[in-house]
């Protein structure tokens, strides 16, 4: 049979209050952990294999680099044997010498730059106004009509026939514009810079607003020096784009001297067009084909890349702008 007779409970003391007293909480128990997991310093073993895989990584990412710079710098004996060409045995210029005279390349860099810095500065500047303006849904009518139309876009694209009909019927075709105006303001770019603009406090406006400060004066003086991260980044991601863009330049422009640096090295490198237009001379013996395709990579890799050094410290905050609440 069970048994049914009932344990004296220990004792509690009571406070004339009517509370248990409050002793020391209870101390944990020896071996359980106190931080999480992720937190935990990693044993040597994790830490060798985070480093193997990482380095294993940097060489898969570098090899391609080093070996089209190397086949750039290197005579055209060099490429005769067959195996991996790291280093150049014999340093030469001649590919390059021969890629800058010709003038082709020259010009589609110049092309390149001046695209590249003047739809910047317009796509900036329509996606700042855009998004401050998207900021204030209840001062600016069917401001959230116009944020739906927007995030519409990233989900539903015209497609190319009649985004070629619009270019073409707006009298741009054929010209520098057609690389600039339809891919002017990004959705997910405008969406980015609002929401680093809405997580500005809301007091530094109203102070500025009873100062008398009106809405272009807060923009600039306010928004803009407060959005300094935020505004690298994105004018770094329409750089990037339109300097790497030739899809555009294969549709709309038909005049082969206004071709921008990538598709110049789409036709040389892809299609395999003649490279007799690289070089000054028609009737001058060039360089390997090898060298010369090398060496316009180089040239329409290099600008780009300078960039983004004067732009690396803001790129961390940059991107996680809108993502952290609170």
């Amino acid at each position: 049979m069970a048994d049914t007779t009932t344990r004296p409970r220990p004792a509690v003391t009571v406070l004339p209050t009517g509370e248990p007293p409050r002793g020391p909480r209870p101390r944990p128990r020896p071996g359980r952990a106190q931080r999480p997991a992720w937190s935990e310093r990693p044993s040597p073993a994790a830490t060798a294999g985070k480093a193997l895989v990482l380095t294993l990584i940097c060489l898969v990412v570098l090899y391609p680099m080093v070996y089209i710079l190397a086949v750039s710098l290197s005579d055209q004996n060099d490429l005769a044997g067959d195996g991996l060409l790291l280093w150049p045995k014999h340093w030469s210029l001649e590919s390059y010498r021969t890629i800058l005279a010709g003038g082709l390349v020259t010009r589609a860099l110049v092309v390149s730059v001046l695209v590249t810095v003047v739809g910047t500065f317009v796509s900036m500047v329509l996606t700042v106004l855009t998004a401050y303006s998207l900021t204030r849904t209840r001062e600016v009518p069917g401001a959230r009509f116009v944020l739906w139309l927007v995030l519409g876009t990233m989900l539903f694209s015209a497609g190319i026939i009649p985004n070629f009909l619009l270019v073409r019927e707006t009298g741009m075709l054929n010209s520098y514009w057609s690389l600039i105006i339809p891919s002017a303001v990004n959705a997910f770019n405008l969406v980015v810079v609002r929401n680093a603009f809405m997580d500005l406090p809301a007091e530094l406006f109203d102070s500025a607003r009873i100062d008398g400060a009106g809405e272009w004066q807060i923009l600039w003086r306010i928004v803009l020096p407060l959005s300094k991260a935020v505004i690298a980044v994105v004018s770094l991601f329409y750089a990037v784009a339109l300097w790497s863009d030739f899809f555009s330049a294969m549709i709309y422009l038909n005049d082969t001297a206004k071709w921008p640096i990538q598709l110049v090295l789409r036709q040389f490198v892809l299609e395999g067009q003649s490279m007799t237009q690289l070089a000054p001379n028609p009737n001058a013996p060039l360089p390997q084909p090898q060298t010369l395709q090398m060496a316009v990579t180089v040239v329409a890799t290099l600008p780009i890349l300078i960039v983004y050094p004067f732009v690396q410290r803001f790129f961390t905050k940059g991107v996680l702008v809108g993502a952290v609440k609170g």
